[in-house]
């Protein structure tokens, strides 16, 4: 997953520098691993398919700011397959973020602060083994697209 996203602006978002109400829906293709980034005021539903591997993430203030993201480890389509996505997730994580970094670059130009805000990831699950809240760093890791 190491290349620049396809990014879509809904709602105006392009030329609106609002940080917060912000939302980022990342979503790829399994044929040709094509990222494709789309940052509106809601989330992309559109984008989103059955299998529900997209990655889900908006800029928060509760007590501080910080950039909240939203997966989901359950298969909809699948008892059973928690713990392979949850590996996937965790693997593909990093370059994800750096997808949502490089493909907003402007914005981030604009307000170089939220290099530095804590990422939360937030892994949703029926299953307690496998839902889990976790710190990633802040977004100054995953400025370089070839994250490592």
């Amino acid at each position: 997953m190491k290349q620049q996203p396809q990014v879509t602006y809904r709602d105006g978002l392009k030329e609106k520098n609002c940080i917060l109400g912000r939302k980022y829906t990342l979503t790829h293709s399994d044929l040709t691993g094509e990222l494709f980034l789309t940052i509106g005021k809601e989330y992309a539903i559109d984008r989103i398919s059955f299998i529900r591997d997209e990655v889900l993430g908006s800029f928060r203030n509760d007590c501080g700011l910080y950039y909240y993201v939203y997966v989901l480890v359950d298969d909809p389509t699948e008892e059973g397959r928690e713990e392979i996505r949850n590996r996937i997730f965790r693997e593909e994580l990093p370059d994800a973020l750096s997808a949502i970094r490089v493909g907003d670059s402007r914005f981030f130009q604009t307000y170089p602060q939220l290099d530095d805000v804590p990422i939360w990831i937030y892994f949703d699950s029926n299953k307690e083994q496998w839902e889990a809240y976790e710190y990633y760093g802040s977004f100054r890791e995953y400025r370089n697209s070839q994250h490592k």
